[in-house]
């Protein structure tokens, strides 16, 4: 049975060609992990339009989903958990506000901190925006088995915890 083959396959064989002096084993990994990541874009950006969000604003209404009832976080910790500088933030938590997806209110802890609180609107948006997420990329990961899925997510883990903070 011949071995299936890829645009990569083809890419990293024309190379091997005109270079046999190179080992070409990253391109074959990365190159794959590169294309993969366009079609996961394109399927993110497709799961947030349709719920009327922008990639940032998924972002940020994410963050604070996640955090749980009663879905709120300091301007700070939305900081660390979407790595931006501390003036996008603002510009992003003012748009916010302004399509009514966020709400800001006083700190009760401490007076001079504000907290950003989800709105009924932005948990509707975030919630049905992971849910087409989730369907969307499921569909991508369709030809692989559960045990494939699994052994692909510990690799990755294992290569992107060398990149984590």
């Amino acid at each position: 049975m011949a071995k299936e083959t890829d645009e990569v396959d083809r890419i990293v064989q024309a190379w091997i060609a005109q270079r046999p002096d190179l080992d070409f084993s990253p391109l074959e990994v990365l190159s794959r992990v590169d294309r993969l990541s366009r079609h996961l874009d394109r399927a993110r950006r497709d799961a947030f339009r349709r719920s009327e969000l922008e990639p940032w604003e998924w972002d940020v209404l994410s963050a604070l989903r996640r955090a749980g009832e009663p879905f709120q976080l300091s301007p700070k910790q939305l900081l660390q958990q979407t790595l931006v500088s501390s003036g996008t933030m603002t510009n992003r938590i003012d748009r916010l506000v302004g399509r009514r997806l966020v709400h800001r209110e006083a700190d009760p802890d401490d007076g001079r901190s504000i907290l950003v609180t989800l709105t009924g609107e932005g948990k509707t948006r975030v919630d049905a925006a992971i849910t087409r997420l989730v369907d969307a990329e499921a569909v991508l990961l369709a030809t692989l088995s559960r045990g494939d899925r699994e052994r692909l997510a510990g690799l990755l883990r294992k290569l992107s915890l060398g990149f984590d903070v």
